[in-house]
């Protein structure tokens, strides 16, 4: 049995920032980090289901992966409004409900910063791939700018208490390199919906290969 994963008005908040951030860019962004993936997908952290309308025609199946109830119910609402095979299931990302080498691709979209151990959901996404499968990702990551890093450290120490475990400065390409990946392809921006200063603006989107 899954371990309860609760956050009643984080994941309130964090559906509705969802849809207000797909409106200003993230959309796109989305559909960028899924383009061209084909076959079985393990989606790691569903949400609210947001990916699922950008999946190519290509993709034949995704079980997508959420265990907070809340958005787990908004991801079955977005899933039965695609012309695509989605399940939807309760399950955390340190142990995923399938088969070794399952998985044609696995997806990772802005889940990394609040699971425990980024690197041992990695390994088990890893797990789940087929030899030569990918990942794709899309994550806030670790500022390049020695003192935005310094500053996202900081903020670091009270946000994941406040935005339901988030972390604001993880160094995501060395956790998925860590686990057994290889990235091929990465694309670091910032994303900034407002105006104001944000820990979490630095993103990148990218591919890796699980090696043979």
């Amino acid at each position: 049995m899954s371990p309860v994963v609760s956050h009643p008005i984080f994941a309130r908040v964090f559906a509705r920032l969802v849809a207000m951030d797909d409106r200003s860019g993230m959309a796109e962004h989305r559909a960028e980090m899924l383009a061209g993936l084909s076959g079985r997908v393990v989606e790691v952290g569903a949400g609210t289901g947001a990916n699922f309308t950008h999946y190519p025609d290509t993709v034949t199946e995704v079980l997508a992966v959420e265990p907070e109830p809340f958005l787990r119910h908004k991801a079955v609402e977005s899933a039965r409004a695609v012309g695509l095979e989605v399940e939807v299931v309760d399950g955390i990302a340190h142990d995923l409900p399938v088969a070794d080498g399952w998985a044609d691709a696995a997806v990772a979209s802005l889940v990394l910063c609040s699971i425990d151990d980024p690197t041992q959901a990695l390994r088990e996404m890893c797990r789940a791939v087929r030899p030569g499968g990918e990942l794709r990702f899309y994550e806030h990551v670790r500022s390049g700018s020695p003192g935005a890093a310094r500053w996202q450290q900081r903020v670091d120490v009270a946000w994941p208490h406040l935005f339901g475990g988030c972390h604001t400065s993880r160094n995501i390409a060395a956790a998925i390199e860590a686990a057994g990946w290889r990235i091929e392809h990465q694309r670091n921006f910032e994303f900034r919906p407002g105006r104001l200063p944000n820990p979490i603006s630095p993103h990148v989107i990218g591919s890796a290969v699980k090696a043979v």
